[in-house]
């Protein structure tokens, strides 16, 4: 007897978590028979694919409103997302629908016959579904977890870019730089330009790039930044130099991000007008990266990042904006991540720390998150059931002049905007 599938967007998504015995299974073969038995080729007439440990999904959003700024239809694809599973595929600057979601899961289940797939798979199969179907002047497809091993490596990209690597999810992906890297540089092809955002990436990842014969364009080394003031910076390489103006998007590491999204774009056989690059700069926009919020004279700044590296690029960005009173974390983290190595990186830019639990397989509460952190400066903190409690309390004790920085994982932003964008 067949099972009757599901008809709303919602239901679907229930459906597909519980269709594979592991949420994470780190492997191609499954999800490339999918893909070809749906016929699915290359999902754009180019395509960029972003991997890395931070950065990807700034650096897809530039590359993304740089490419739309020149006329070009784009497609793009993010994870995981805040506020609606809809914001993980975009088309031309939109959200793609419910409905077109639900078609694309129904020619997945169409195609894949007994083979079970895990949630990004089945979610990565439907946005290449989507972008086929779109006549796409660019795909832009951000790495999940790795890159060797994720289901977007199916895609032989035209450009590759690896924005950071740096410790995270190292029970899949290793304990050091050097293996991490290893396993994110499973995204260059061969003969194919990738981008690398940092000065000195690991070794391995420029082995990789020798290997195969890539091209590989290094930020301070083949690119460059110059910040001019506080409203202009210059990009620039051996024969190309363009004035911009500073991202909308804030901290300085998106000085980094946006150079690393025009090297990708100049590395396609695809000339762009220069005042697309200014226009894309100034035009990204994307959630939960130090997004800013007034509530009564406190400045409330909403983050994503979830690990030391993330976490000290926050300490920087604190650093440069200082406020005239305290500034206040809210703070909530997976059970797998280095959640004192966090506190650490950001022990010298904040006064006071709230700590919160989350729901979930991979998620602990505000007890259990202090107990991992003896010896910092959030080890006596006070905890809280939810983020929007440990939120409200923040607000309840700030002051005019106050900062309340609220990060720590998707999980904590998406809590903390749901909460800030609440009627009053």
């Amino acid at each position: 007897m067949t099972t009757a599938r599901p008809h709303t967007l919602t239901d679907w998504l229930a459906h597909i978590e519980q269709q594979h015995p592991a949420t994470i299974d780190m492997g191609l073969e499954r999800v490339r028979s999918v893909a070809q038995a749906m016929g699915l080729g290359a999902p754009g007439e180019r395509t960029i694919v972003v991997g890395g440990t931070n950065g990807k999904g700034s650096t897809v959003a530039f590359i993304e409103a740089i490419a739309r700024a020149a006329g070009w239809k784009v497609g793009a694809y993010t994870s995981p997302h805040l506020l609606r599973y809809n914001q993980r595929v975009r088309i031309d600057g939109q959200e793609v629908s419910d409905a077109a979601l639900v078609g694309a899961f129904n020619a997945i289940e169409d195609a894949r016959g007994s083979t079970t797939l895990t949630y990004f798979e089945y979610g990565t199969l439907a946005a290449l579904h989507l972008f086929a179907q779109a006549g796409l002047d660019l795909a832009v497809l951000e790495v999940g977890l790795g890159g060797r091993l994720d289901a977007v490596n199916i895609v032989d990209a035209d450009v590759a870019v690896i924005t950071t690597v740096d410790i995270d999810h190292s029970e899949w992906l290793g304990e050091d730089r050097e293996t991490i890297g290893a396993e994110k540089a499973g995204i260059i092809r061969g003969w194919k330009p990738v981008i690398l955002g940092e000065t000195d990436p690991p070794s391995s990842v420029l082995a990789r790039a020798y290997l195969v014969g890539a091209n590989a364009i290094r930020g301070g080394s083949d690119f460059f930044v110059d910040r001019l003031d506080a409203q202009h910076w210059c990009w620039r390489d051996v024969g190309f130099r363009i004035e911009l103006p500073t991202p909308a998007l804030r901290g300085p590491i998106q000085l980094r991000n946006a150079a690393t999204a025009i090297a990708a774009l100049r590395a396609l056989d695809k000339p762009l007008p220069r005042t697309a690059f200014a226009e894309g700069v100034a035009a990204a926009r994307i959630d939960g990266r130090l997004q800013a919020f007034d509530r009564d004279g406190v400045e409330v700044l909403v983050d994503v990042g979830h690990n030391p590296q993330a976490a000290r690029e926050l300490a920087s960005a604190l650093k440069a904006a200082t406020v005239a009173g305290r500034t206040v974390a809210v703070f909530a983290a997976l059970q797998d991540k280095d959640a004192a190595g966090v506190v650490q990186a950001l022990d010298a830019q904040v006064d006071g720390w709230h700590l919160a639990g989350l729901d979930g397989a991979r998620a602990q509460s505000a007890q259990e998150l202090r107990a991992r952190l003896g010896g910092t400066a959030a080890a006596q903190a006070a905890t809280h059931a939810t983020v929007a409690q440990a939120l409200q309390q923040a607000m309840h004790d700030a002051r005019p002049g106050d900062r309340v920085l609220v990060f720590g994982s998707f999980h904590t932003a998406a809590q903390a905007l749901h909460w800030l964008e609440r009627p009053a």
